[in-house]
């Protein structure tokens, strides 16, 4: 069971606000996850962005949820950058607000995180890295680029099976804003309603 309060932030998630278009853009996820599960083999997705900061470990955290909330074996979810930088202090607020409970594990320029999702499950560990560090997979892995810029100035990611785009707009735009705390709620909600949506969609045969 996921924490109550995650899976009342699920119950919040409206597939139907997902326009076509972005189904056809998440669809390509949907098929290479699908393909794993066919053929009884573990699922590795690297959640690739600039600076390891925001969407990626906001994509993360939700795809792991959900590969969980759907009862999916074998899901390995990672995150990384072209850069490392640290994970933003607003992500982890943004996501304690939602129900995850996390601990910091470490307190120096790039902290290291647990991010639980449910009292009996591994907690996802958050901290900004390349996205080839020795920490992620190094092959048999898709790599998906949720920001624009890592994926026109990143082509090829070695050892990567599939590369699929699913970019969303950096909530790095509301820092310093009154509509700071809003826009990062929104862009977490946007992530965790569309990562819920591709794992709505596997046909999982035990």
């Amino acid at each position: 069971m996921l924490y109550q309060e995650i899976e009342n932030t699920v119950k919040t998630f409206d597939f139907t606000k997902i326009t076509l278009e972005r189904k056809n853009v998440l669809q390509p996820l949907i098929d290479y996850i699908q393909t794993k599960v066919d053929c009884k083999l573990e699922i590795r997705l690297n959640l690739i962005c600039t600076h390891n900061s925001r969407r990626s470990h906001l994509s993360q955290v939700w795809a792991q949820t959900a590969a969980f909330y759907y009862d999916l074996k074998n899901v390995f979810c990672y995150s990384g950058g072209t850069e490392a930088t640290a994970l933003f202090p607003m992500v982890v607020q943004t996501l304690e607000d939602s129900g995850f409970m996390i601990t910091a594990l470490s307190q120096n320029t790039n902290p290291v995180y647990a991010i639980k999702y449910a009292e009996n499950e591994h907690p996802v560990i958050g901290f900004s890295k390349t996205y080839d560090n020795d920490f992620n997979p190094k092959n048999r892995f898709a790599s998906i680029m949720t920001c624009s810029q890592a994926d026109s100035g990143c082509p090829l990611i070695a050892g990567a099976e599939k590369r699929i785009p699913i970019t969303f707009e950096d909530p790095k735009i509301a820092d310093g804003t009154a509509q700071q705390k809003e826009i990062y709620r929104e862009r977490s909600l946007q992530i965790g309603t569309e990562m819920f949506y591709v794992f709505s969609q596997i046909k999982n045969k035990h």
